[in-house]
């Protein structure tokens, strides 16, 4: 067993790191582009959700549940749309 952990790190050691290439030089030029934010939002929900959410929002009150697939679904298909492969959502804060 410890050959296989040693002969892991062995290997692991031996690579050369990844070079990292930034959109641009400013974190701020590209900082939350991907983020469904209100303007995605207005694009993926129907206008009863869209107007549901942003009352929710600035109200602090919950959306009904169906509102939540919509919102759910609308998510799913934004990132799908932005080339991804695998999805979850995270509402933060949880109050």
């Amino acid at each position: 067993m410890a050959k296989i952990r040693f002969k892991a790190l062995e290997e692991l050691f031996s690579r050369k790191p990844l070079e990292v290439k930034f959109p641009s030089k400013r974190i701020s030029d590209y900082y939350g582009e991907n983020v469904f934010d209100k303007r995605k939002m207005q694009k993926y929900l129907s206008k009863q959700a869209f107007e549901s959410v942003l009352l929710s929002v600035e109200s602090w009150s919950s959306i009904d549940r169906k509102i939540a697939d919509q919102v759910a679904s609308g998510m799913k298909a934004w990132a799908i749309d932005m080339g991804a492969t695998h999805y979850t959502h995270w509402f933060q804060p949880l109050t």
